[in-house]
């Protein structure tokens, strides 16, 4: 059997098989010369490229750095604010008690740095240095003795007794021979005797009296005059010295101590009412009279009309078009007669919407970077959240 017309027929197959691919990729070239045709010619004949955005506005979170229960509430939701306008109020509890106890403290402390700080008082020096000069007198009496008419006074006394002695003894003497002859009364016996005992203990003590002058002051009574006078000495010159310096600046710590528990409360008191920080528009707020709300928590949501910009979104394309401090037209639909300028203040490093592969034009027009413009001018008919259209530079192609 032949196997001719077998061959000629794979040989066949083979031959229309390279003719269909050849045709294929012909028409897949076409295809692409026709789309990067187009891709180039509507890239050379592209006017002003525009992106679109929305007006934003930087968000404040307000609260009180002080807990509490909520008194007044000033304002509601979509209400525009002026810096300084009060939001809402918290009642004072007991602060202002505690300021009252604090600022007496301030006083007390100031008063006691200022005595400090003034020293001891004309007066006082004086009456220590009085107290001196009588401790130095005494010493110098006691370490001079008793004077020679002192003494001689002590003896004169002594004399004195012993004369009284002797009549108390001859008065006795003619007692005794009246009672022997029984002449004299039993009483005046007894008063005799009494008065010549009595005469005889002045005697003793007038002697006796007479050796302590003619012997001086005492060395113990010497030494403790002179510990007296040397702590009056030391008192003086305390009092002339003023206080201890450590003891000044404790009084001052003390001062500075109460005086800034005593700012500590008024801030806190400040804190009670909850002030705009700038010119706002009240984006949300969820208080009511009554409501706790806690220290540093945020209770008020606020937009700051002050300030606009428009968040957009630069495809790949168009990214070499804009540079930081370009300033851009802006439109806004709703306002078409108005024309507003841009700044731009940030593009992003990082693309966003980016597909896995960045393998053909198509896919490389996905990839955009984020763009923020601060609105420049008259911001007053503007609003958060409308639209708005950038125009961006006019691209060339060559």
């Amino acid at each position: 059997m032949s196997t001719y017309p077998s061959y000629a027929l794979v040989v066949f197959s083979f031959e229309g098989y390279g003719l269909a691919m050849r045709k294929l990729v012909l028409f897949v070239v076409l295809i692409a010369g026709s789309g990067t045709g187009w891709l180039y010619l509507q890239q050379s004949s592209r006017g002003q490229p525009v992106v679109s955005g929305f007006i934003e506005a930087d968000q404040v979170r307000v609260g009180s750095r002080v807990g509490g229960r909520v008194s007044v509430v000033h304002v509601e939701e979509g209400r525009r604010v002026a810096k300084g306008d009060r939001l809402f109020e918290i009642d004072p509890f007991d602060l202002r008690e505690h300021l009252a106890e604090a600022n007496a403290l301030l006083a007390s402390a100031e008063a006691d740095h200022q005595r400090l700080s003034s020293g001891w008082r004309v007066e006082e020096i004086a009456q220590a240095r009085a107290r001196r000069d009588q401790a130095a007198a005494n010493l110098s009496k006691m370490r001079a003795g008793p004077r020679p008419g002192e003494i001689n006074i002590a003896r004169e006394k002594v004399r004195m007794a012993e004369a009284n002695l002797e009549f108390a003894e001859s008065e006795y003497q003619r007692v005794v021979k009246l009672r022997e002859d029984a002449s004299a009364a039993k009483t005046e016996f007894d008063q005799a005797v009494r008065t010549l005992k009595r005469s005889r203990a002045e005697v003793a003590g007038g002697r006796e009296e007479v050796a302590l002058l003619e012997e001086g002051t005492r060395a113990e009574e010497i030494l403790s005059a002179e510990a007296i006078l040397l702590e009056t000495v030391s008192a003086l010159k305390l009092a002339e010295s003023g206080y201890r310096v450590e003891e000044i600046a404790r009084a001052e710590a003390q001062v500075s101590a109460a005086s800034a528990r005593v700012h500590a409360i008024a801030r806190q008191i400040e804190e009670l009412t909850v002030v705009s920080p700038c010119d706002c528009l009240v984006e949300a707020i969820d208080l009511r009279p009554g409501d706790l709300v806690a220290s540093s928590a945020p209770s008020v949501a606020l937009l700051e009309v002050g300030s606009l910009w428009v968040r957009s979104y630069v495809p790949q394309l168009y990214l070499g078009l804009v540079h930081l401090g370009d300033d851009l037209q802006l439109s806004v639909d709703t306002l078409p007669g108005d024309a507003y300028v841009g700044r731009v203040t940030f593009i992003a490093s990082d693309g966003e919407f980016t597909p896995r592969n960045l393998q053909t034009p198509a896919e490389r027009g996905k990839q955009v970077f984020r763009m923020k413009l601060d609105i420049q001018g008259d911001l007053t008919r503007l609003r958060v959240g409308m639209s708005a259209d950038v125009l961006l530079p006019r691209a060339t192609y060559p």
